[in-house]
């Protein structure tokens, strides 16, 4: 007799769930276990839909049950039944394909309702629920996003940009001495100059390449290394045959020789350069000869043109010894020619295997890894090309590439040059190889879309430092690269890659980009008005900026701290600009603030005055670069014909008027009102700030008004109160915002409608950990995009999230 717990743990055929219309994949013993847990009614609806979505992945969403009817609730106030607010309207389609088709309007509602800006404030909202089933909608409905099969994107080949370069070359050569200081300023996408869409090479780029590397190698590496007990007799010295112009001449067959005085006894290179004119059948052919006994015949198949080097290793004993060479087979025919021998110089080197000290830079020490002993110079070029071009290329070198560089050692050498001259002239190629200027990942189907596989090893070694650290991996990442073991070790990688000093990159590059800090060195107040400001200000202005990032990511703080965090780095000049006292000293130091003047990254002098005009503050543009920088939700660029504030002011008969007075009289103009509404408020906030960051209680006469309200409905006064609706109601904006920035300067490239979901997750992730810096760093590393990638024909009818932006 068969129990219902037998029947539970026994029976496994699938089955059709008729309500679904799903093949879930599921068996027997689901329902009937639903049964002993309480009635086969909704209970099993429920179980059977939940299991299923674990099984197949979320069920399908349908326009008609999920998304139009909280359109119809929602949006078509302003967006349908006749209206068309903004120029868009929902119901107006034709059909379902057009519907679908129109992926503008679809990204945009995308946005709007992810960002809450819509719908407005004063209309009614749907729940969080609602309102991320619609997104869901959107995502599999129009832009066709399976969460199943995430598309890890494409990456453009990215050449190292001028900050890339000069680290890897630091890391690479161990010259620290910034060879990219002449090249072309990089162009910028996204927001960021490591983007590879738009890191192009130019003649004028290649050619600063070419130049760089040989000032590299030259810097790097010393080539006239002192040869032991090397003694060099020219032409002139040597007795027999012919003098001619630097050379000496055997027009027949006879000896040209010398005599040395071997001071020890060992084994000695003898060294000869010779060339010779051919004739008739056979190649000119030479004899080395010590104390007249033959020790080793060469073809002599150089020419006038390109004249080589022969040697031979003799042992011998000490005293005085006669070295010669004599010509074998003379010819000549007055029609076939006349074939002779012509010596340039001879040289012994020895005794072979001693050394002569000599201090070398560290740089030469770190490149050659191995010197050359006799017999072994081939083994040793291998060795020393094959370790830095791996590091150089940033993966194995193959056998083809080691062959075709130890050609560049040969080459050197048959043309009398040492050895180190080589091996300079071969690492010099690497350093203008594109495997070197540009970051390429192995991809086993590049023209297939729709093969998504996960990066190497080694590339993964590479995103992760050029991310971290703008520089190439370390020996620790070459080394569990090489043993299959990053993945399986990232967590603790990234922490280690962040408390190392290099990582202080991610402050200088990310941060001084996303916060467009870097800008601080292309303003220029006015010196009239604002005599304070000079170089020293502006520099420490940025220091103190990358600064705090850079105690955010050391100290692994939340990110949130950007905003509300209650202290700065400043020294004595920017102590005097801020009104702290006790900072006597020109090194920075971490100080605490009045919380009620200052907090977070938003009041340092940097930002403040980066977002002002030469002769006064501009409410506009720091509302802007909060809106963009901060919240990720930029208004839309103003139109070609608005006139500007002092066009306003120049209106009005000499009237003296505030900033806040000036653009309530500009946002007068129609087509001004709905973008100023959202950034003045917030720039008004921050009026207590002069065009250089300077706290101030009046402003030409008038007393700063800081009050206002935002476009959704927040109001406050002043900053601290603007500050804490950034980090409580704005916090997700804020945070989403950050992640999405990071990303991108993570891929080197601009997000897609499918990166959504990677942008999802670690933001899940992040509120789960209290937003702490090191779980978005590990988030961005450990998200499909970086992970993973796919063949590089871009998918047709995938929007863009953002459209890149140039260089101004």
């Amino acid at each position: 007799m068969l129990t219902g717990w037998h029947i539970v743990f026994s029976s496994m055929m699938p089955f059709r769930d008729n309500r679904s219309g799903l093949w879930a994949g599921l068996s027997l013993p689901l329902l009937v276990l639903a049964s002993f847990l309480g009635g086969c009614g909704n209970k099993v609806d429920q179980l059977v839909e939940g299991m299923a979505e674990k099984v197949t992945g979320p069920r399908p969403l349908v326009y008609e049950k999920e998304a139009e009817p909280l359109l119809v609730q929602f949006c078509y106030d302003c967006h349908g039944d006749d209206s068309d607010k903004g120029g868009i309207s929902l119901d107006t389609y034709a059909d379902r394909p057009s519907l679908l088709a129109d992926h503008a309007t679809w990204k945009q509602v995308r946005e709007n309702l992810v960002n809450r800006k819509m719908p407005p404030s004063d209309k009614a909202q749907p729940s969080a629920a609602e309102r991320k089933q619609l997104i869901a909608w959107i995502d599999q409905g129009v832009f066709k996003i399976d969460p199943r099969r995430p598309d890890p994107g494409r990456v453009t080949i990215r050449r190292l940009n001028r900050q890339e370069y000069n680290n890897t070359i630091r890391d690479l050569v161990g010259v620290d001495f910034k060879p990219s200081k002449d090249f072309p300023e990089d162009d910028s996408g996204y927001g960021f100059d490591n983007i590879g869409d738009v890191l192009t090479l130019s003649p004028l780029l290649l050619e600063k390449y070419l130049r760089a590397a040989e000032q590299i190698m030259d810097k790097a590496l010393v080539t006239d290394m002192p040869r032991t007990g090397l003694v060099k007799v020219p032409a002139d010295r040597m007795s027999g045959g012919l003098k001619e112009e630097g050379l000496r001449l055997l027009p027949s067959e006879g000896e040209i020789s010398f005599k040395h005085d071997f001071k020890k006894p060992g084994e000695y290179r003898v060294i000869i350069k010779a060339f010779a004119s051919q004739a008739g059948p056979e190649t000119a052919k030479m004899r080395l000869e010590l104390d007249g006994k033959s020790r080793q015949e060469f073809f002599v198949r150089a020419t006038r043109e390109k004249r080589e080097v022969y040697e031979k290793k003799l042992q011998v004993a000490q005293g005085p010894r006669k070295i010669g060479v004599e010509f074998l087979n003379d010819y000549y025919d007055e029609k076939k020619g006349d074939r002779n021998l012509y010596v340039e110089y001879m040289a012994i080197e020895g005794p072979l295997g001693e050394r002569l000290d000599r201090t070398l830079p560290a740089s030469h020490t770190r490149i050659i890894s191995r010197e050359p002993q006799p017999g072994a110079e081939r083994e040793a070029a291998r060795e020393v090309i094959g370790r830095f071009t791996t590091r150089a290329y940033r993966r194995p070198v193959t056998e083809v590439e080691l062959t075709k560089l130890e050609g560049f050692v040969k080459m050197v050498q048959a043309e009398g040059e040492s050895w180190h001259a080589g091996i300079q002239l071969a690492l010099q190629a690497v350093l203008v190889s594109p495997q070197f200027l540009f970051r390429g990942e192995l991809q086993p189907a590049p023209g297939n879309p729709e093969e998504v596989v996960l990066i190497s090893e080694f590339d993964l070694a590479s995103r992760l430092s050029y991310f971290i650290w703008s520089s190439m991996p370390d020996e620790t990442l070459f080394r569990l690269a090489e043993q299959g073991q990053l993945r399986k070790n990232l967590g603790r990688e990234v922490r280690r890659m962040l408390d190392d000093p290099k990582s202080h990159a991610l402050a200088e590059n990310f941060a001084g980009q996303w916060l467009r800090v870097r800008d601080i060195s292309l303003v220029k107040p006015d010196p009239d008005l604002y005599k304070d400001f000079d170089d020293g200000l502006r520099k420490a202005m940025l220091q103190e900026t990358l600064l705090f990032f850079a105690s955010i990511q050391r100290e692994n703080r939340s990110i949130l701290d950007f905003l509300r965090a209650d202290y700065t780095f400043v020294n004595d000049r920017l102590a005097r600009h801020y009104g702290l006292e006790g900072v006597a000293s020109p090194y920075f130091q971490r100080v605490p603030l009045d919380v009620h003047r200052r907090s977070g990254v938003l009041t340092h002098a940097s930002v403040l005055t980066l977002t002002s005009h030469p002769t006064r503050t501009s409410p506009v543009n720091r509302g802007v670069w909060i809106l963009d920088s901060i919240l990720g939700t930029p208004p839309p660029p103003p139109p070609p014909d608005v006139p500007s504030l002092e066009t306003v002011k120049a209106g009005r008969d000499g009237e003296k008027l505030s900033n806040r007075e000036m653009l309530e009289l500009h946002r007068g103009e129609g087509s001004c009102a709905n973008c100023h509404k959202r950034m003045d408020p917030i720039g008004f906030a921050m009026e207590h700030y002069d065009a250089i960051g300077a706290w101030r209680s009046m402003a030409d006469g008038p007393r700063i008004k800081v009050s206002g309200e935002l476009e959704t409905g927040e109001k406050f006064n002043g900053f601290m109160e603007l500050r804490d609706i950034l980090v409580k109601d704005k916090k997700d904006l804020f945070i989403r915002n950050v992640t999405k920035k990071m990303l991108t300067y993570a891929l080197g490239r601009g997000l897609e409608m499918y990166d959504e979901a990677a942008v999802e997750h670690i933001t899940t992730k992040l509120a789960e950990r209290d937003y702490r810096f090191a779980d978005l760093v590990y988030g961005v590393v450990q998200s499909v995009p970086f992970q993973k990638r796919r063949g590089d024909r871009p998918i047709q009818g995938v929007a863009s999230l953002d459209n890149p932006g140039s260089s101004e």
